[in-house]
């Protein structure tokens, strides 16, 4: 009886059950949200580089009339080199003026340029006479770039170009892209352009030596500067700028007047003092679009204003530098401008200007 009475206890049991509604069912949790990839680096060249390189060689076969097969095996002998890409990677004049300076303005490059101006006296002077571009600043530049011939470079030009036309160094950051892509396609036509000079000056250019840029001879002209502002300052005919200082000095004077626009007896650059309370001056690019007078307005004056009536009225505009005691300013004319045509850093400039005031016995920083 009791086993029956449980049983229909159970069966009841079992029926109340059915008959309760399931619990509501719970919604299911949305999809996880993919979220996008982050953005690949940039591409390290512009381009493919077999293709890159198939393009190069027939543009520049038939932009120079040379050859493709000619290019081709100059280009087969030649190398990518990591050297040439760390040194692109952390140039000099990335320091600040007060660590630059040191490296040029001290007594062995300053002795050694006496020297050298005393040694070659004659072949200055005429290209000083022909071009009006001092003979210490045509020093200096010699000096500044290859201490006066003893250091010309141990790169091969051939190398330096290729590694730096497709391979250019990149830092994977977006906006420096734009800037990348354009220094590696000025290297490509700086290689195109030493193909060019090969033909024309009939040089063996799977031998020439230079930076790790491709700067060439004394004075580190690239290619297209060597074919451009090269000239002949001996009247032998040739233009060598690896041998013959005669052509050497009178083509660092003609690309000064050809590229810079150097005026002959013009000022470069003199130190200003900068009045309490003026504010800062910050010029991104060297346009002259001041004058002493205008410069005075806002609170900068000439240490040293000691300049001819037509110089005193002269374009100009002021640079800060980061010197050894804090700021340094200085008022810069066209002239300044011609230098930063050789190196567009403001300091190789005052560098320059600077190691030649120190060559011909003047002051190279009066305050």
């Amino acid at each position: 009886m009791i086993g029956r009475t449980l049983t229909c206890c159970l069966a009841v049991l079992a029926l109340a059950a059915c008959a309760v509604p399931p619990p509501p069912t719970m919604p299911t949790a949305p999809p996880p949200v993919t979220m996008p990839a982050p953005p690949s680096p940039p591409a390290p060249h512009i381009r493919d580089f077999s293709l890159a390189r198939t393009d190069f060689i027939r543009s520049t076969a038939k932009r120079y009339g040379i050859p493709e097969a000619s290019i081709e095996a100059t280009l087969a002998k030649a190398s990518i080199r990591d050297s040439i890409i760390a040194a692109m990677s952390r140039p000099a004049e990335a320091k600040p003026w007060a660590d630059y300076r040191p490296i040029f303005i001290q007594p062995k490059r300053i002795d050694g340029g006496r020297a050298f101006l005393a040694t070659h006296r004659d072949e200055l002077q005429r290209a000083e006479a022909k071009y009006g571009v001092p003979a210490e600043i045509i020093t200096a530049i010699i000096g500044v770039e290859t201490s006066y011939g003893g250091n010309k470079g141990s790169y091969p030009v051939v190398d330096a170009l290729y590694t730096l036309a497709f391979a250019y160094p990149r830092t994977g950051e977006p906006a420096k892209l734009a800037r990348e892509n354009s220094r590696e396609s000025f290297f490509r036509d700086e290689l195109a352009q030493l193909f060019a000079l090969g033909k024309g000056e009939s040089l063996d250019i799977g031998t020439l030596k230079g930076s790790y840029a491709g700067a060439m001879g004394w004075g580190q002209f690239m290619p297209s500067s060597y074919r451009d502002y090269a000239v002949d300052g001996d009247g032998d005919g040739k233009r060598d700028l690896f041998n013959n200082l005669d052509d050497v000095f009178a083509s660092v004077a003609n690309y000064f007047i050809g590229k810079g626009g150097w005026q002959r007896g013009g000022p470069v650059m003199q130190r200003a003092l900068r009045d309490a309370g003026a504010a800062d001056f910050n010029a991104d690019k060297i346009n002259l679009d001041q004058t002493l007078a205008s410069l005075a307005k806002l609170g900068y004056r000439p240490a040293n204003p000691a300049l001819s009536p037509k110089d005193a009225v002269a374009p100009a505009t002021l640079i800060t530098l980061d010197g050894a005691n804090g700021p340094e300013y200085w008022i810069i004319y066209n002239n300044f401008k011609a230098i930063t045509k050789y190196n567009t850093s403001r300091l190789y400039a005052t560098a320059v200007y600077q190691l030649a005031q120190a060559i011909a016995g003047r002051d190279p920083d009066p305050k």
